[in-house]
């Protein structure tokens, strides 16, 4: 019998309905027993969040974390450290962030004066004993003031290096937060003191010769030198901040230590090259800068 051009209308009226109630269901039942896509939602992980407000510290690196030539000839004054010392003429970082009474006993000094980048995993690995919520790193100076230019650490050995110590504290403390300071311009601290003969001659006890030997030579070979130094200090810090961004838990300070235009009156009174306390202090203003801004400064 034939049907009508009404019911085979009703008919496509209900099929069509039956597909969609078919096609709702079926949508209804991947949400709620968990399909690909709620999968993908729900394992996907938000990226790690900067802690501002680290409640505990621990620093590594060298002779100017320890505070070398701050407080007396050839010592280190822990005290004037930028990172963890006490000294209120310097505010460290400890200081500023956990404050007096806890600084002491929620922040570590794993710093050796002479240290170089190849001495850092082994800093790293005391400090992550402790699980502290911020590590701050400041190495390279070392790696670059060498008695010659042709005997500073190869870059691609320092980043080699850096990428070691990094994983290695990473394994061990994965929540650890890490500043990473850039190495200060060893050329400007050169010329802050080469013009002043006392200073010349502690320099030839033996201080960063690549750097500081012969101070008052113009020659091409003497300018070459600092040059190539200086050049080397800079491939370091691009090593810095190329390794630790690759860190969600690392910030770099962008330079900022290097940039600093260290005064006289800012180092050492008894070697003109390391920092003195007012150097420890800007140190420690510019890591307290970086460590509570909400984003990387650049």
């Amino acid at each position: 019998m034939r049907t009508t051009a009404p019911r085979r209308r009703a008919r496509r009226t209900l099929a069509g309905a039956g597909a969609a109630v078919v096609l709702l269901a079926g949508a209804v039942t991947g949400c709620s027993s968990g399909g690909s896509g709620d999968r993908g939602e729900r394992g996907a992980q938000a990226a790690p969040r900067w802690n501002t407000a680290p409640a505990s510290i621990a620093a590594v690196g060298d002779s100017i974390t320890r505070g070398f030539d701050a407080c007396s000839v050839l010592a280190d004054c822990p005290e004037a450290s930028w990172a963890t010392g006490n000294d209120p003429a310097v505010r460290s970082l400890a200081t500023r962030l956990l404050g007096d009474a806890e600084a002491p006993a929620r922040s570590w000094n794993y710093a050796v004066t002479g240290s170089r980048m190849a001495d850092l995993p082994g800093q790293l690995a005391s400090a992550a004993a402790h699980k502290p919520d911020l590590v701050t790193v400041m190495v390279g100076s070392n790696d670059a003031c060498r008695p010659t230019a042709s005997s500073m650490t190869p870059v691609a050995d320092f980043r080699t290096g850096f990428e070691k110590a990094l994983a290695d504290l990473r394994a061990a403390s994965p929540a650890s937060q890490v500043y990473v300071s850039s190495v200060p311009d060893l050329q400007r601290l050169w010329e802050q003191g080469k013009d002043l003969p006392m200073v010349r001659q502690i320099w030839k006890l033996g201080i960063c010769q690549s750097m500081l030997a012969d101070p008052l030579s113009a020659t091409t070979g003497a300018t070459a030198r600092r040059e190539q130094v200086r050049a080397r200090v800079v491939e370091y810090n691009e090593v810095l901040r190329e390794v630790c961004g690759k860190d969600a838990l690392c910030r770099y300070d962008g330079g900022a230590v290097f940039q600093y235009p260290f005064a006289a009156d800012q180092l050492s009174r008894w070697d003109w090259f390391h920092p003195g306390k007012d150097g420890q202090a800007r140190l420690a203003e510019l890591a307290h800068r970086q460590v509570t801004a909400a984003e990387p400064l650049r």
